[in-house]
């Protein structure tokens, strides 16, 4: 058996190699739409979300009405229907060897469900076992420890059996308020004022996809 009986997986940039690849670029389009002129560089982009999270950005830095907010996220979703982030090289194999040997794997994202059911079923990847996304109540949602609470409440978890991963600190805050393990996903090209604050806040962190999947075995 892995070492824990669930993953509780966060999935953009985590799972998913999504920033790069579909979220800021859609982004982009999303700004010229609502912002036009306005100008947020990649690195700009990863660091406000990271500080502040997408939605608290939209916020303080772009200003959007609620209106705004809820067609950006129609834009966005419409948008990854055709443009699907791929898996970070062996995530899918790691995945497969952890369900083949009994393991539960839940996702908590604040990517929205169907978004995140249609890049597992892209890359032929098993569905989770359950999703919390965006489509929870704002207080619902992580780092509120709602999520992982009806996970271990469902599967009759103890937190030495879980471990959330996540590459941000919202996963990590959510993990602490229930003494469960926290596991920062470092393999996505982390900026160094990132990498340097995970590396502080997590109970482990990995540099890639392998040294997890050597971690998550090595009981094997």
């Amino acid at each position: 058996m892995p070492r824990f009986r669930s993953l509780i997986l966060d999935h953009d940039d985590t799972t998913v190699n999504s920033t790069r690849t579909v979220n800021y670029p859609q982004f982009k389009l999303a700004l010229k739409h609502f912002r036009p002129g306005f100008i947020m560089s990649e690195e700009e982009y990863i660091l406000n979300c990271f500080h502040m999270g997408f939605y608290e950005m939209c916020d303080r830095v772009l200003h959007y009405t609620p209106e705004e907010v809820a067609e950006h996220l129609v834009m966005w979703r419409e948008y990854h229907k055709s443009h699907h982030p791929p898996f970070f090289d062996g995530f899918p194999e790691l995945l497969q060897r952890y369900r083949a040997q009994g393991g539960l794997v839940c996702v908590v994202s604040h990517s929205s469900s169907d978004v995140i059911l249609s890049a597992y079923e892209e890359a032929g990847v098993p569905a989770p076992d359950l999703i919390f996304g965006a489509e929870l109540p704002s207080n619902h949602m992580k780092p509120n420890p709602w999520p992982l609470q009806q996970i271990m409440a469902k599967f009759s978890l103890q937190p030495q059996e879980c471990l959330v991963v996540d590459d941000a600190p919202m996963g990590g805050r959510m993990a602490r308020a229930l003494n469960v393990p926290f596991a920062c996903a470092g393999w996505y090209g982390m900026l160094p004022e990132i990498e340097a604050h995970m590396t502080k806040n997590s109970d482990y962190f990995f540099r890639s996809v392998s040294e997890f999947s050597d971690f998550l075995f090595s009981d094997n």
